[in-house]
């Protein structure tokens, strides 16, 4: 019965070289069982941690918390841009291209042939991350919430962040370790074998 199916697919479709390259391979269920759970759960922990924190910090005078001593802090933050408020007050502009930045996680995993575990994992972490900050973006008056205040230096503090914005350093983190795994795997297979 599959021969019958593919006979006529030939029939339809003739075999030719640039046919074999189009030729869509879809993300089998493991890749399902990493991207989903990882985007679903990731969503829910930024959303949860960004509503207790600004629960918690609303009743201090300061609307800070140490957290470790002179290295983390939670303190209350409203960003109306993307990272390091680049586009502030461009509400429409931001909504959309986290809707486009979904779209192309999304066509990546589906028909970009991502097989890699760890790029799967970048994938659900990137949805994560984007879907967190456009949440608050649709649902808090186009204000993102951000919390973390980490000193990297002496008097030196790092941008305001959440756990959003930590999920998609985690993803480009996860790509570029992807790199040197794929690059390396790809070399050992065009060795020549003796």
């Amino acid at each position: 019965m599959a021969t019958d199916n593919q006979e006529r697919v030939d029939q339809v479709v003739p075999s030719c070289p640039w046919n074999e390259r189009l030729r869509i391979e879809l993300p089998d269920v493991t890749a399902h069982l990493i991207l989903w759970p990882t985007a679903l759960l990731g969503l829910v922990l930024d959303l949860w941690t960004k509503h207790a924190v600004f629960a918690w910090l609303r009743h201090e005078p300061d609307q800070s918390a140490e957290i470790i001593d002179g290295f983390l802090t939670f303190r209350l933050a409203l960003n109306t841009g993307a990272a390091f408020g680049i586009a502030s007050g461009r509400l429409p502009f931001l909504i959309g291209v986290s809707v486009l930045a979904l779209i192309i996680i999304l066509g990546v995993f589906f028909l970009g042939g991502a097989k890699p575990r760890i790029v799967q994992a970048a994938l659900g972490l990137f949805a994560a991350g984007v879907s967190g900050n456009l949440w608050d973006r649709i649902f808090n008056q186009g204000q993102v919430r951000d919390f973390i205040d980490v000193v990297y230096w002496p008097g030196r503090h790092w941008h305001t962040f959440n756990v959003a914005d930590a999920m998609l350093c985690m993803a480009v983190g996860l790509l570029i370790v992807a790199t040197f795994l794929t690059d390396s795997s790809d070399q050992k297979r065009d060795q020549p074998q003796k």
